[in-house]
């Protein structure tokens, strides 16, 4: 870890260490991969203006969010294939989070039980994909609650899963398909399959999708049979409305664009808003966060918080939305990665490298806060 100096060194650690299947699972976009190349070039093209002759000894990355000081403006992310990762990948990425003081969202296809992570003292938020069968969805929230979560993200920008050709042909898709070209590939990558994939045999099977219905939750390597838990492609705002009258936490909507889908999400009650692109990985054609955050912000930024996600390899890229208008970024690839290379140590080596990249940013740019970058993004 000593020698990884960047977040594109954890993914090349990363990329060495997991099936290629597995890795450009995580690693890659959709269709063409347009999405994914304009999130790099929006980065890129954005320019921050520094101030000089500012006293930056004192400067702090504490930001406040939902009335709570946290050491970074970061949020791990929800991912479904940590538990591939690394084994027990869900509960490493909680400790790394629990290390950093932020919090961790436990995906609904998270392949370890919401009760087990629970138990890395972290602060759980829960990321919720709403099944067709609504009474499965409320009996899910309900076993949420119990162990303590109180902030709900809902994805909404899922209606059905997108096309990534790339996973048909590796065989890495959801579900996992036996091939074998996909066994030439675990063979190549004996480290993971005996740490990762004969360790989740040896303990409990092919692993499965612990949120799932006892009666539904089939292994990896199965399609949904099953109707009741297959994606709601029929969801509503009068979902979100009935979600805001049966969870008495915090609602965070995730997935939004639109300046108007902000502020329909302002009227319907909800705490917060993700400017989430998915990360390139759903709708080819789906613009940057970045290109879009600042609308969204005169538009409702008083009403409700502002999170925003996809593509941040830098302390810079993070600093970027900030200065956008977002109060903290979500953090998908880049723990992921982190968490390949080395568990739990790698995760938090990831944390480390970007809050040390958004300190010097910050200093450089003249911020003693996180608060003060709003006013360096030159439109």
């Amino acid at each position: 870890m000593a020698a990884t100096l960047n977040i594109d060194d954890l993914r090349r650690s990363a990329r060495r260490f997991l099936p290629r299947g597995m890795f450009e699972y995580i690693d890659r976009g959709t269709e063409d991969e347009t999405a994914l190349a304009r999130l790099r070039q929006s980065f890129d093209r954005c320019e921050l203006m520094p101030r000089v002759l500012i006293d930056t000894g004192d400067r702090s990355l504490d930001a406040p969010l939902f009335g709570r000081r946290r050491p970074l403006p970061f949020v791990i992310a929800p991912t479904a294939a940590a538990g591939l990762v690394r084994f027990g990948g869900e509960v490493l990425l909680a400790r790394a989070a629990a290390a950093a003081g932020i919090p961790f969202c436990v995906s609904t296809q998270s392949i370890t039980a919401i009760e087990e992570i629970a138990a890395s003292g972290a602060e759980l938020w829960f990321q919720l994909y709403v099944w067709r069968d609504r009474d499965l969805t409320h009996a899910l929230l309900d076993r949420v609650a119990g162990c303590g979560a109180e902030t709900l993200l809902l994805t909404v920008d899922t209606a059905v899963s997108p096309k990534r050709e790339y996973n048909q042909r590796n065989g890495f898709g959801v579900p996992v398909t036996p091939s074998l070209r996909g066994a030439l590939d675990v063979a190549l990558h004996p480290v993971w399959a005996w740490t990762v994939l004969l360790r989740c045999l040896r303990t409990g099977g092919w692993p499965a999708y612990a949120h799932y219905p006892a009666e539904f939750r089939g292994r990896i390597t199965e399609s949904v049979a099953h109707d009741r838990v297959r994606l709601c492609d029929r969801l509503s705002w009068s979902d979100v409305a009935d979600l805001r009258q049966r969870w008495r936490g915090r609602i965070i909507v995730k997935g939004v664009l639109s300046p108007d889908d902000a502020r329909r999400a302002a009227e319907a009650g909800v705490d917060a808003i993700v400017v989430s692109n998915h990360g390139g990985r759903n709708l080819d054609s789906a613009p940057s966060p970045l290109a879009v955050l600042p609308r969204i912000a005169d538009a409702v930024g008083d009403r409700l918080t502002l999170l925003a996600d996809s593509g941040v390899r830098r302390g810079s890229d993070a600093a970027k939305l900030l200065a956008a208008g977002a109060e903290a970024v979500l953090l998908g690839r880049a723990p992921l990665f982190g968490l390949a290379s080395d568990g739990q140590q790698g995760a938090e080596r990831a944390l480390a490298i970007l809050g040390d990249e958004l300190d010097r940013t910050m200093a450089l740019l003249g911020c003693r806060t996180v608060a003060d970058l709003r006013g360096c993004r030159i439109a």
